[in-house]
């Protein structure tokens, strides 16, 4: 790694971009978005936290073995400064041709005297003793004093000078509670470059930053660090992560990539790769993104007001700092509609970055034409979100055959489902009345699941605009008795459908990380047996 005009991008998406709520994933889900990582050029992936639990070590395990080959990305692990937890990091990422170990510790008088309850001589300790074990077993060991923001400048110097002195070679900076302004940031960062000692220009140590985005600031602060002379820059995919969020990957990229001649600075980042990156993020972690998010947000390169469109026709440069084809989203080349071939289909999906073939392009197209039939003309949008309900979805336990709803201001709103079990083994019908039809639908798929659980968000949006436009449904749950959430997402023209495709594929979701039992038919329904971890 140079350290000279290059910034390593070092994405954290599956590790802290997982730790918001609702964003659980599975570890087939985790190595999906590896992959597309791996493709989209990230230098390192923060596999996850292998201590966390077994299914996370597993994951890690297996994302080290099939994307960290020898021309992939490093493949790293976080652990606490706790020898145990250092030995199961190294478990899970030394099957990587590239393996990194990223240990911690809170310097900051908050999480010495309220977390790890240590004085500042034993705290050091602490740090001498992680890095050098975690540093008998990886050559490459990053280490970060966390809550570094709040934390006093010059013990972090120290920290840092023996971090370096026991065998880290990269020095990550964390603002963990997003309280630093991007000037102090920079300054903050200059000063350590330039006072620890053994780390300065020269030494081959890497100084990373790792914002937070509680006032906004991740992308800021991350950019004011980068001038100040870090050379590593820690995100996620979309600015997920824990509470507001972390420094979103694609802001820093396109920052960088837009403005050459102010920063003097490259990534290694296919940017084309951005926006399908962001799709499968948000479509396997349930959470949707927000419209006027930049760069990857839908209005992101949308214009309505008459002076914008009339700029746009003349020259797209008045209005538009990028094109979108840089970030891999396409304008609309060909116009499908139900008279469009397979083949043209491909074509366009191609353009797309979505390579299928055979009995998989067969079923794309089986769905393209029914949307085409309830619609004119399937955007690129409309294939995105095809793309995603089809292939982008969990295994099924359980999956929908008809619907039916009957509501209006006449009666009560009823639905009827049909439903079976994925191997074909049980089929389910029940009809349930609600507060309007997506609660009744809701209502009835509960009765055939039998599996407790609270609708914490549920969000609808449509794809692209006019009466026949592509519904999208996001939703979340909670089962009963258990913090954590699961997302799931559904598209269709017909929103109850939409709704019914994302509860379901939460439920999925949830079932496959929960397990569960044997089906036991009781009339119509079916009752699960849960086996918590």
């Amino acid at each position: 790694m140079s350290a000279n005009n290059r910034v390593f991008i070092f994405d954290t998406t599956l590790r802290d971009g997982e730790q918001s709520p609702g964003a659980t994933l599975s570890s087939a889900e985790k190595l999906e978005i590896a992959r597309q990582l791996a493709k989209l050029g990230v230098d390192i992936i923060e596999a996850g936290f292998p201590a966390a639990s077994p299914d996370d070590l597993a994951a890690v395990q297996r994302i080290a073995q099939e994307v960290g080959t020898l021309d992939g990305p490093v493949i790293c692990g976080l652990s606490r400064a706790i020898e145990k937890d250092i030995l199961t990091c190294w478990e899970g990422v030394k099957l990587a041709a590239k393996p990194r170990i990223h240990t911690f510790l809170g310097v900051s008088d908050y999480h010495l005297n309220y977390i790890t309850k240590t004085t500042k001589p034993e705290a050091l300790e602490i740090v001498r003793k992680a890095v050098t074990y975690a540093k008998s077993l990886c050559e490459d060991v990053e280490f970060s004093p966390m809550d570094a923001g709040r934390a006093d400048p010059q013990f972090l110097i120290e920290v840092c000078a023996l971090a370096v002195q026991c065998g880290a070679t990269t020095l990550n900076i964390p603002d963990t509670v997003g309280y630093v302004m991007p000037q102090e940031w920079g300054e903050l960062i200059a000063t350590l470059i330039a006072e620890t000692p053994g780390a300065g220009p020269g030494s081959g140590v890497i100084w990373s930053i790792h914002c937070h985005n509680d006032l906004g600031m991740a992308t800021a602060n991350s950019l004011a660090g980068v001038m100040a002379g870090a050379r590593q820059v820690e995100v996620t995919i979309n600015g997920i992560g824990e509470r507001a969020g972390n420094t979103s990957l694609e802001e820093v990229v396109m920052a960088l990539h837009t403005r050459p001649q102010y920063y003097g600075l490259t990534t290694g980042i296919h940017t084309r790769e951005i926006m399908k990156t962001s799709r499968i993020v948000s479509n396997y972690t349930g959470m949707p993104v927000q419209p006027n998010k930049a760069i990857v947000g839908a209005n992101a390169f949308a214009h309505e007001s008459g002076i914008h469109q009339d700029g746009m026709l003349k020259n797209a440069s008045t209005f538009e700092i990028m094109t979108p084809e840089t970030i891999g989203l396409h304008q609309s080349r060909l116009v499908l509609g139900k008279h469009s071939g397979r083949h043209a289909l491909k074509v366009r999906l191609q353009e797309l970055g979505y390579t299928i073939e055979g009995d998989a392009l067969n079923q794309v197209f089986g769905r393209f034409k029914e949307l085409a039939d309830a619609k004119k003309n399937v955007t690129d949008a409309d294939l995105e979100a095809l793309i995603a309900d089809e292939f982008h979805k969990p295994a099924e336990i359980f999956s929908m055959d008809d619907i039916q709803v009957t509501c209006g201001t006449m009666g009560m709103p009823t639905a009827t489902i049909k439903m079976r079990k994925a191997d074909h083994s049980a089929e389910f019908i029940h009809a349930a009345v609600g507060t309007g039809p997506v609660d009744a639908a809701y209502r009835a798929i509960d009765a055939i699941v039998k599996v407790p659980n609270t609708l914490i968000e549920y969000s609808v949006h449509s794809v692209t605009a006019g009466i026949d436009a592509l519904g999208e449904v996001t939703v979340r749950i909670s089962p009963e008795g258990d913090e954590r959430s699961f997302g799931g997402y559904g598209a269709d023209t017909d929103i109850v459908v939409a709704s019914v495709k994302a509860y379901l594929a939460a439920l999925n979701r949830m079932l496959a990380v929960l397990g569960y039992g044997e089906m036991k038919p009781e009339g119509e329904a079916a009752t699960l047996s849960l086996k918590h971890p």
